[in-house]
């Protein structure tokens, strides 16, 4: 089964839906129109731009432009991190803890379904290593986001009862536990609704492109499967490791409380 090719007149119908929502919005003062056309034009800048390169690196196929290309998908995915919150971490702070949990958890996931599940050879083919990661990166991305936020926000607006509690002589970590444990339940959320409305309510990106370019159900089943389980582990163990270091970055090392490293965004 041959894939159908589309058109630029195809795309261009598409993207007049998007014209008409923008056009919707600004009718009814939603003030969303400009967010939404800047988003509409960068993803299709950025998904043009990422076809060229990845045409290119499917025809050289080596482990260091691999790897610098996943180097690059993590440091954007570490911007759009800190940017996605209300109240982050000032300077490099703020950019190293989600990019450091995501390299962790991301990484480690993508890694053993690469060389232990899937047993490709040699395990960094750039067909199947830049899907997997930027598929793992982009959901662990967006669970850390909401982690962090909440993390953040709550320490802001519970700061009198966290210094209560410092007070009765709990422990940083202790004194945050609660925030600690409810930022880590909502990053984790969205992954768990995907995985419980997979199949149900949606069919999930992987599979239904691998159906269209005409791969048979069951098969685009399992890697569907695969994926969400990857991309489920990912996001828990990378929301888990950016809350609990972002929770040890609202104290100084005596304990004490510094709202001060947070900046509004």
């Amino acid at each position: 089964m041959s894939v159908i090719a589309l058109s630029p007149f195809d795309l261009s119908l598409a993207a007049l839906l998007v014209l008409l929502l923008a056009g919707l919005s600004w009718r009814l003062q939603l003030a969303m129109e400009r967010k939404l056309l800047v988003a509409a034009l960068r993803t299709t800048i950025q998904l043009m731009l990422i076809g060229l390169v990845l045409k290119v690196l499917f025809d050289h196929a080596e482990w260091w432009w691999v790897s610098l290309m996943a180097l690059v998908m993590l440091a954007v995915a570490g911007r759009e991190v800190m940017a996605r919150q209300q109240r982050r971490f000032s300077g490099w702070r703020g950019y190293g803890v989600g990019t450091s949990a995501m390299f962790v958890s991301s990484f480690t996931v993508t890694l053993l379904a690469l060389i232990v599940v899937i047993g490709n050879d040699p395990w960094y083919t750039p067909q199947y290593a830049i899907p997997l990661l930027g598929m793992v990166l982009g959901n662990t991305m967006n669970g850390i986001a909401l982690g962090m936020d909440r993390l953040t926000s709550g320490a802001w607006q519970q700061r009198a009862v966290i210094e209560a509690r410092l007070l009765l002589g709990q422990g940083a970590m202790e004194a945050v536990s609660d925030l600690r444990r409810e930022a880590m339940r909502v990053g984790m959320i969205p992954m768990i609704n995907s995985m419980a409305a997979a199949g149900i309510v949606s069919l999930p990106g992987m599979m239904t492109g691998q159906i269209l370019a005409g791969t048979p159900p069951l098969e685009a089943v399992k890697y569907q499967i695969l994926v969400m389980f990857l991309i489920t582990a990912g996001t828990g163990f990378g929301t888990m490791v950016a809350v609990w270091r972002g929770a040890r970055c609202l104290f100084d090392e005596r304990d004490r409380l510094r709202l001060e490293r947070l900046a509004s965004a």
